[in-house]
């Protein structure tokens, strides 16, 4: 057999054995990420690292199952709390100032002095605010539904219940508001908004709670049986603004 010809042929045997090596070897990229040590290692790692977003907590679900959101600014001892939206889109403009309150803490962090926490939630009523303006999240007024019996059916949670009445202070199953009978709910902090509330002012003890609400033109004190705390009167030593 010519030189040539043996040659050729073992290079012929190489090519053949190195073709079948390439075809059958699993290429790293073709291991499903599951089988992959390394990429199951850099998963990991990353789910263990991944930082905790403390600046925002949700605090339980709305009938509708939308999210009721607290935000916070600050992280001294002492907690104010402020809330917005307690009557959804008919009070539409409470949550709108809570945001503007959110706006204004993010940007000036230094306005909260070091031994102070603030907690806003702007929307404890996202069903009933949903109604009137589309969304639970950042909106404008020209979002606000322009008709009047949208905004009013906007005050009441998906049960149609009032929720300022839904607490337990000399609570009862029926109220009035503005000449029309409204729902106080089956029993006091039977809705999961107020529960949610209630829940969270139990857990985290604010000093002091400041609730929203439009159209009165005051600064009320809260009371329960005719008893206002010296500390609600020290924040409000006058009862209209």
């Amino acid at each position: 057999m010519k030189k040539t010809n043996i040659v050729l042929i073992t290079a012929g045997i190489i090519i053949i054995v190195l073709g079948v090596y390439f075809f059958t070897k699993k290429s790293p990229e073709a291991v499903p990420v599951a089988q992959n040590p390394e990429v199951i290692a850099t998963t990991t790692k990353t789910a263990v690292e991944k930082p905790v977003d403390k600046t925002k907590i949700v605090l339980g679900a709305s009938i509708e199952k939308r999210d009721i959101v607290a935000y916070h600014y600050g992280t001294g001892a002492k907690e104010l709390l402020f809330v917005g939206g307690i009557h959804g889109g008919y009070e539409w403009n409470t949550s709108l100032l809570a945001y503007e309150l959110m706006d204004y803490l993010k940007a000036n962090p230094t306005v909260i002095p070091a031994n102070i926490k603030v907690t806003v939630i702007p929307v404890l009523n996202p069903d009933g605010l949903n109604k009137v303006v589309g969304t639970t999240d950042r909106f404008t007024e020209a979002d606000v539904s322009p008709s009047k019996d949208v905004v009013i059916s906007g005050r009441f949670n998906a049960n149609k219940v009032d929720l300022s009445r839904n607490f337990d202070c000399k609570w009862q199953s029926k109220g009035v508001w503005m000449e029309t009978t409204v729902s106080g709910g089956a029993n006091a902090f039977s809705e999961p908004e107020s529960q949610a509330f209630k829940n969270y002012v139990e857990k985290n003890s604010p000093v002091a709670v400041v609730v929203w609400y439009s159209s009165a033109g005051g600064v009320f004190s809260s009371s329960c049986e005719d008893v206002i705390l010296p500390e609600t009167k020290a924040l409000t030593p006058v009862q209209s603004v």
